[in-house]
């Protein structure tokens, strides 16, 4: 592997090690700073939990971020992980437990505003409301258990120091299974901005073992994680765990619990598996703040004893940290992208270019859109998001297709069906008829997305969306997810030499 991309893949061990370093005390600081578990047990097993949680089930809320910008040039992802790190290093030294989550949207619309790339506002909208449900939950959560927990308590009378003995295991435990929710839900914003530009490739390890691309980059990021818990977590524990509001042994393993919970709930595909088979609403696979999570838990700990003990500047200071935290980032990252740019010559993002040429505007209009307001728009060619949404803005389209739609169809994203690279398809995951349909297709060119597609689709019905959303929607996000896979396998140009 060259050795420059090693060098760009540091920034993210970097806010790895951040969030280890802030993050750990959600999961213990409660634990350790009621001196119920020491803090090398607590450094051990948060470490080996967080790696576990992000390797098998991180994968979910890193696609979120994919939506709200795709950076798309390694030396960006390298300088977007980077400002959140530096911002997440700063709030940790004054021992504020900051969020991650805020550290690397604000980095990744940093990234947007300096690419002329779009912030997808549906995807902002959804990842500010889970920062704002997150606490809110995690205390209406804490109540209701802390409540039954002492009633269970109660009416089992249990001996001082049995009580003792098992409020440490269960801290513990909680503890595990804290770091486990953390891994799953905060790995994507760690190696979320580097999924695009991965430099691994998938390795078998006996033919029992895989690891996809993703995997390897999220078992890197958990690792630095781990280190961050042992080096440098201790203060942060602390300020969690006594600062804000004194704690029973078991209000602090009400709060873990409480906390960890919540950052499951915004992180298991197989819950939202659940609930969609069931028909129920699902909940939003979104990189949570697990900062926010604890506090929030915490406070509302306190909030049902009447408010009074709660340390309500040291909470106004952690409240402030979380907004400071996204425009602290954000403006870094531009800046940095800037020199980064212009004074070592770095590519901080490839340019993507949008037209709507004649296949477009025909492919729009068999969907029934009336394009008669962007034919003055045919054949340009647009070099940035921003320019191309301008240039349509001004000719008073308003059609039933959304502006990501739009741009969707209109973007040139080039493949080439490389027979080379058909032998390397996936065919313990991609159906042999999806297979087949992909074969048929060597040596093909296409210039949008959509195109390559719609072809599969004609050779299969298994390449094709189905309609009812509501009923289909995991089956269509698992074709979505193929489909990804699919174009990154045959990205560019052929090779013409």
């Amino acid at each position: 592997m060259d050795l420059t991309v090693l060098f760009f893949l540091t920034s993210g061990l970097l806010l790895g090690w951040s969030l280890g370093a802030n993050d750990a005390a959600n999961v213990f600081g409660t634990a350790v700073g009621t001196r119920m578990v020491r803090f090398g047990t607590a450094a051990v097993v948060c470490s080996i939990f967080v790696v576990l949680g992000a390797v098998i089930s991180g994968a979910g809320a890193a696609h979120t971020l994919g939506a709200l910008g795709s950076v798309n040039a390694l030396a960006g992802s390298f300088m977007a992980a980077l400002s959140a790190a530096g911002t997440v290093y700063v709030m940790t030294k004054w021992g504020l437990p900051v969020s991650t989550s805020q550290a690397i949207v604000g980095a990744i619309i940093g990234w947007n505003l300096f690419s002329g790339s779009i912030t997808d506002s549906h995807t902002l909208i959804k990842i500010v409301a889970t920062w704002i449900a997150c606490p809110v939950l995690a205390g209406l959560i804490a109540v209701p258990l802390l409540k039954l927990v002492s009633y269970v308590l109660r009416c089992a009378r249990l001996h001082l120091l049995r009580l003792d003995a098992y409020t440490r295991t269960a801290l513990v435990f909680a503890g595990a299974f804290g770091a486990y929710s953390l891994g799953a839900n905060n790995i994507a914003n760690v190696m979320g901005v580097f999924v695009d530009v991965s430099p691994f490739t998938g390795f078998s390890v006996a033919g029992l073992l895989t690891l996809t691309s993703i995997q390897q980059l999220f078992l890197i990021g958990a690792i630095a994680i781990a280190v961050g818990v042992f080096t440098y977590s201790k203060r942060v524990m602390l300020t969690v765990g006594v600062g804000i509001l004194p704690m029973s042994p078991v209000a602090a393993w009400v709060v873990v619990i409480a906390h960890s919970i919540v950052l499951f709930l915004f992180a298991s595909q197989g819950l939202e598996h659940i609930l969609a088979n069931a028909g129920l609403p699902t909940i939003p696979l979104v990189p949570v703040s697990s900062s926010q999570a604890v506090v929030g838990a915490v406070v509302g700990l306190g909030l049902m004893r009447g408010g009074r003990d709660i340390d309500w500047r040291l909470v106004g200071s952690i409240a402030g940290g979380w907004v400071t935290t996204p425009l602290i980032s954000g403006a870094v990252c531009f800046v940095a992208l800037f020199f980064l740019q212009n004074v070592f010559n770095q590519q901080v993002y490839r340019e993507v270019h949008y037209v709507l040429s004649a296949p477009v505007l025909t492919e729009l209009a068999e969907q029934g859109v009336d394009t008669a307001a962007l034919e003055s728009l045919k054949g340009r060619e647009f070099r940035s998001a921003r320019a191309f949404v301008r240039a349509v803005d001004e000719t008073g389209y308003g059609g039933s297709v959304s502006g990501r739609g739009l741009r969707d169809y209109a973007e040139l994203k080039h493949v080439y069906v490389d027979s080379e690279k058909l032998s390397s398809l996936d065919r313990d995951w991609l159906s042999t008829e999806q297979i087949s349909a992909i074969e048929d297709l060597e040596g093909q060119e296409f210039t949008h997305h959509w195109q390559l597609a719609k072809a599969m689709a004609a050779r299969s019905a298994q390449w094709t969306r189905k309609e009812d959303k509501t009923i289909n929607k995991l089956y269509n996000k698992e074709l979505d997810k193929k489909l990804d896979y699919v174009y990154r396998l045959f990205d560019g140009f052929p090779d013409r030499r």
